[in-house]
This record gives structure tokens, sequence and C-alpha cells, in this order.
């Protein structure tokens, strides 16, 4: 037998409870964070600026579902500051998507570091 062969899964006989052990914990933190994931695409967050003139809402899972620009702001805008408008209602969405996520996802992935990985 090659050196070390045993360790990984090989052929040796011993250390197998360890690893099924591992393989059910690691799929039962797959399926919470399946169910996690799942969640997330249905949880939304709304940026608003310009006091409410674009709102952008953004799933969990970082889609957009709906921009709004109120009509009165058309009136007076210029297409440059609308622009500009959408696109920090956009990226400001985005970070609390990404920010929802980490809250639900974080202490998920923090159980892959108990188990070695």
């Amino acid at each position: 037998m090659a050196k070390g062969f045993g360790k990984f899964g090989g052929s040796s006989g011993g250390g197998g409870g360890g690893q099924n052990a591992m393989l059910r914990q690691l799929q039962k933190l797959q399926e919470q964070m399946e169910v996690a994931q799942a969640a997330l695409a249905e949880e939304t967050v709304t940026a608003s600026v310009g006091g409410g003139a674009v709102k952008v809402t953004m799933t969990g899972d970082q889609r957009c579902r709906e921009v709004i620009i109120d009509p009165e702001l058309l009136k007076d805008a210029d297409a440059e500051m609308l622009q500009d408008l959408v696109l920090s209602a956009v990226n400001m969405a985005l970070d609390q998507s990404r920010e929802l996520a980490n809250t639900r996802l974080g202490p998920l992935s923090g159980g892959l570091s108990g188990m070695g990985l």
C-alpha cells in the first residue's frame, strides 16, 4: 500500500465513523444553506434616494425586483440627474441585499470552519 493511502478514504479500516459523521454534518449544513438561500430569494430590501424620488427593491439574492421613479421628478429632472439617482439607488440596494445575505448565511458558513474547512 502506498504511504499515507489510508488517510483519505483509501483501503484503511480506521476512522470511518468520524468521516461519516462529518459527511452527515456537511449534508445537513448544505440543506440548511439551500433553505436559507431560498428564503433570501423571497426577502427584499428597498433603497430610496432623492427624498424618495427613486426607489429600488432588490431581493436577498441580488435580483432587482422593482424600480420606482416619482413622475414629479421627470418634470424637472435632466437625464444625467435621473441616471445618477437610479445608479445610487441600485448600488445602495445591492449593498443592503449583500448585508442581508451575510446576516442570513454568515452563521451557516461559520459552521464550515468548525469542521476544518
